[in-house]
């Protein structure tokens, strides 16, 4: 695994950011702490390049950001982001505040669905249900 920078003046604000989480982070944490999730282990508010990504798997290059109230006035910002991301060889998915909140199971299912279709892209097609979730 290659280093990937970050701004180190960004560690104090994700740390901050890890100690107040909103509610939607609160929720989405219960499914991807303590390798919930076909034993990948997942961070909260991980610095990378200038960012700050709300949850991160090293090992799958996954970025997975949650989109509140602010981001309906930013797409720009939020697709330069996921530019950028992708240049680092991270995927982003993204979720709304409200999808984690009206539909957490949902969102549970399409992020493992996410995750075996790009575990079965590496690795052999008869290894089936990578995540064993299915």
């Amino acid at each position: 695994m290659n280093y990937i920078y970050y701004n180190k003046n960004l560690t104090e604000k994700a740390k901050e950011n890890r100690m107040n989480p909103t509610v939607p982070e609160k929720i989405m944490w219960k499914i991807l702490r303590g390798k919930q999730l076909g034993d990948y282990k997942f961070i909260r508010q991980k610095p990378i390049d200038n960012f700050i990504i709300d949850f991160y798997c090293s090992e799958l290059l996954l970025a997975i950001e949650i989109d509140g109230d602010s981001h309906a006035f930013q797409d720009d910002y939020d697709a330069f982001r996921t530019k950028k991301l992708n240049a680092f060889g991270i995927k982003v998915i993204r979720y709304s505040n409200s999808e984690i909140i009206v539909s957490i199971d949902g969102v549970y299912e399409d992020l493992k669905n996410k995750i075996n279709k790009m575990i079965s892209i590496i690795s052999p097609p008869d290894k089936g249900d990578i995540l064993g979730l299915v």
